[in-house]
């Protein structure tokens, strides 16, 4: 559990960091990333050598050997602030770079070939070290949450159109598709790996199985090596180990996965453009563009194992887009696999980061059709106010959306003037496959009556009359 004290320390380091001249809020997080795992790894050691004492064995292949006790996390955060800095900027963090990243198994430490320490005085250092030593990282739920805490104060966009999806967005997909142990799980961009994190969390509280699993369930690429970093660290700190975190440019023709996984779950990127010779030729075979958000339909469309579903945030225009690759990237997916759902989201959601209008699609890979009613829901609220301070409501749609969607047996006989209802595939059809919930959705009006003109003006001449007298009535006393 976040506490208000574990908030406030946090907050104050974020503080610390901006006045010692580190502004980007990824750079502080990365930073900060480093003093965890170095924490984590010597953590790890320590268990290791008392289970090793326990037992009367010596400790094989330590990460931290005798000319390397030094390195280690409960040795050098008792120094003196400038010997700290002089150690770590000289050989606690050229040791996590350069031997770590070729020897261990970590996939954090695989990360850090090309990373760089940007604290620049020993004073901040001292301050970082001392806020990672006080927060309670025995406890997963707490590890996780203050990461996610940091995680929330990324407050700029990135670029190409990338941004933090929404924590209970997020948890609301994976909530709709219902993840289990035994799937391999996949987000081709997948950031801070915010999808990957919360399946996890999913998978503790409702799959027993969970602990027991050999499957290497999350999967995530980027091209974004602090993002890998990032996302790495927050896998780490919700007690996944090693995930599959790894340096990938989905889109390329370098990417040659082709129907691994059981379940996507995505924010690709928006707004983004690549020339031909940067894509892979197959899937330009499924869509002939240079837009991403189409060409990332076409790559899950080919990572998904026949039977493997989606759940994917789409920007507006790719379900009424007119040209011929959104028209053909529709078509794909509702006339040769199987569209289930379109959720529409308000344009607030992604605020502060971006005021883009979004869309849930949710599919399945089948190659052969299957698309009979689909289901479309007009989310009216998130749970948050729609401008950029998202102030916590008390309603949101998001419950309702769940239970809905689960349940669209009792969703047959809803009108079009409802928030959910079904929409035949053959009407999608005849509207040229355009997926926009306002293309269905049937709009009342309610008729409003008016007073006659004469008797508004008798109205008017009413209140001026009124405050004539009342501006009399004020002279007379102040005569």
């Amino acid at each position: 559990m976040l506490t208000g004290d574990i908030r406030s320390k946090v907050d104050k380091i974020w503080e610390t960091f901006w006045t010692g001249g580190i502004s980007n809020p990824l750079t502080i997080i990365e930073q900060i990333s480093y003093l965890l795992f170095i924490k984590r790894i010597d953590d790890n050691q320590l268990l290791e050598e008392k289970k090793a004492q326990r037992l009367g064995t010596a400790l094989e292949n330590p990460t931290f050997p005798e000319d390397k006790q030094h390195l280690r996390w409960s040795r050098f955060r008792d120094n003196e602030p400038q010997a700290m800095f002089d150690l770590f900027h000289k050989e606690v963090f050229p040791f996590l770079k350069n031997e770590l990243s070729k020897s261990a198994t970590s996939t954090f430490a695989k990360t850090m070939a090309d990373a760089n320490f940007l604290i620049p005085k020993a004073s901040l250092l001292a301050q970082a070290v001392d806020m990672v030593e006080q927060i309670p990282m025995e406890d997963r739920d707490t590890k996780g949450d203050v990461y996610e805490y940091m995680l929330g104060k990324i407050a700029t966009a990135g670029t190409n159109g990338q941004f933090r999806t929404p924590r209970h967005i997020i948890k609301m997909m994976v909530e709709l598709m219902k993840p289990t142990s035994d799937m391999k799980v996949c987000d081709p961009a997948c950031g801070t790996a915010g999808f990957l994190t919360s399946t996890c969390e999913y998978l503790i509280s409702n799959d027993e199985n969970y602990y027991n699993t050999t499957t290497d369930i999350f999967h995530g690429y980027d091209f974004d090596t602090t993002m890998l970093r990032i996302g790495s660290m927050n896998m780490m700190m919700h007690g996944v180990e090693n995930p599959i975190i790894e340096y990938k440019d989905s889109l390329s023709e370098t990417n040659e996965e082709k129907e691994v996984y059981d379940l996507i779950l995505a924010n690709p990127p928006f707004k983004g453009s690549l020339a031909e010779d940067e894509v892979a030729p197959d899937l330009l075979a499924t869509v002939e563009t240079k837009k991403t958000e189409l060409l990332f339909l076409a790559l899950m469309l080919r990572l998904l194992k026949f039977g493997g579903r989606a759940a994917v945030i789409v920007p507006d225009g790719v379900l009424f887009g007119s040209s011929k690759a959104h028209n053909g990237i529709r078509k794909e997916i509702v006339e040769n696999q199987y569209l289930e759902a379109v959720i529409s989201m308000p344009s607030g959601v992604f605020k502060p980061y971006a005021g883009v209008s979004t869309a849930i699609l949710i599919f399945t890979k089948t190659g052969s059709g299957g698309t009979d009613n689909v289901w479309f829901y007009d989310m009216k609220s998130d749970g948050y106010s729609l401008d950029d301070k998202r102030t916590k409501l008390e309603e949101s749609d998001i419950p309702d959306i769940v239970k809905r969607f689960h349940n669209q047996n009792d969703e047959k006989d809803n009108k079009r003037t409802e928030q959910s209802f079904l929409v035949p595939k053959d009407e999608i059809k005849e509207n040229d496959y355009d997926l926009s919930i306002n293309r269905y959705k049937e709009i009342v009006y309610e008729e409003v009556q008016y007073d006659e003109p004469k008797v508004i003006l008798n109205r008017v001449k009413e209140l001026e009359t009124s405050i004539l007298k009342g501006i009399e009535e004020l002279e007379g006393m102040i005569g």
